[in-house]
């Protein structure tokens, strides 16, 4: 197999990194490289090198990466759903416990009142300030059941809540996970008015921007708490400060500071630490890589958030090439035409799309004539082909 050159735009633990095969260096510039690791760093207004073929996303958003532009330029870019999935959900889990119970208040107390030498007896009068309620037996609301939604679902019921769950678009790999108890919900205004706590777990998009807005909170219970630990603009900030203004909304927890919630009354702002633990850290740098070197060593896509997925596993004909093209009408005919013309027979064969992109994938009986990858680009819609293995 061919050496290739990855390029860490962060630190990627090194378990993740001590993953790929020999033949793979990591390099310290971008320009000779064949894929990238990143994990927060912003990519947005990066230029790419024409050699760039992905990106690996060690983590589950990818606001930090120009999609589309990755598709235009051929790039897949992959993503690591499900890997930090448990970091966050033990975090969601602490906010509903700072939420229901002002612990941050008494342990701030206990701290100004330190040289207090009675502070064993003040405390008895001070702690019932910090009161607050129990867990057991109120109602959750989950919006979107991925993989950290349907863990928060299933620790919730165990903690003895009642749990409605909200996904239009629940997998079947979820719907299998998720427990028998909690309850499905057709609408999300049917979470809304059920629950007195209430998590979000979707996607930030141009469709779920702002989906926290005031006429959302309008139609829930008075004195919800509100748990973001998906993405701060889910929520409409301005419309969530006069809300916890006015006690409609008791708390609002939120791993990502801004501007706006960490001067909110009654939030709790936690400095994004969802996925900030050792055991995430290295579960997404051992999926990334995994991701990114079967890609670029078989031409296998899993979990891209750009191209669509396909898995042929290993090659063991004579060639395997690569096609990523737009999703246009008669594109798999000329594609498959081209091979009949050489007389190259394709023994396997997949062909995937996704929104305004596809991608085919394809293996042969005979070798490749050389100039086959540059003959195949003369195609009108074909973005990038790759020769990937060439066993003779």
């Amino acid at each position: 197999m061919k050496d290739r050159k990855i390029f860490c735009l962060n630190n990627i633990a090194k378990i993740g990194t001590d993953g790929f095969r020999s033949g793979y260096t990591l390099i310290d510039s971008i320009d000779e490289a064949a894929g990238v690791l990143v994990r927060s760093a912003d990519m947005k207004e990066m230029s790419f090198p024409a050699g760039l073929r992905a990106i690996a996303r060690a983590g589950a958003g990818v606001n930090n990466i120009p999609l589309d532009r990755c598709a235009e330029e051929g790039i897949v870019v992959f993503n690591t759903p499900g890997a930090n999935a448990n970091s966050v959900k033990e975090l969601v889990l602490c906010g509903m416990f700072l939420a229901s119970r002002d612990i941050a208040g008494g342990i701030n107390w206990v701290r100004e009142n330190a040289d207090d030498e009675n502070i064993a007896k003040t405390t008895e009068k001070a702690k019932k300030a910090f009161a607050g309620t129990e867990l057991k037996g109120k109602t959750l609301g989950v919006i979107g059941l991925g993989a950290i939604g349907v863990l928060v679902a299933n620790a919730a019921i165990s903690l003895g809540m009642k749990v409605y769950g909200f996904d239009p678009y629940l997998s079947v790999n979820s719907a299998w996970n998720l427990s028998p108890m909690v309850i499905h919900a057709e609408k999300i205004e049917e979470v809304y008015a059920a629950s007195d706590y209430i998590t979000i777990h979707v996607p930030a998009t141009a469709s779920t921007k702002g989906m926290i807005s005031a006429e959302a909170i309008a139609q829930m219970k008075n004195g919800v708490v509100l748990l973001n630990f998906a993405r701060d603009t889910l929520v409409d900030e301005k419309a969530l400060a006069s809300a916890l203004e006015a006690g409609m909304v008791k708390r609002y927890v939120s791993d990502f500071p801004t501007p706006a919630s960490a001067h909110m009354k009654n939030a709790i702002v936690i400095p994004h630490l969802g996925a900030s633990t050792e055991e995430a850290e290295d579960n997404c740098a051992v999926m990334a890589v995994k991701q990114l070197q079967d890609y670029l060593d078989n031409g296998n896509i899993r979990n891209s958030v750009n191209y669509p997925e396909i898995n042929l596993g290993f090659c063991e004909t004579e060639a395997r090439v690569a096609i990523l093209h737009r999703n246009i009408p008669n594109m798999l005919s000329q594609i498959t035409n081209f091979f009949g013309n050489q007389g190259l027979n394709i023994e396997n064969l997949a062909n995937k799309s996704r929104g305004d992109y596809a991608y085919t994938l394809l293996d042969l009986s005979h070798p490749m004539p050389h100039d086959t990858v540059e003959r195949l680009k003369e195609i009108d819609g074909v973005i990038r082909v790759r020769r990937i293995v060439e066993n003779k």
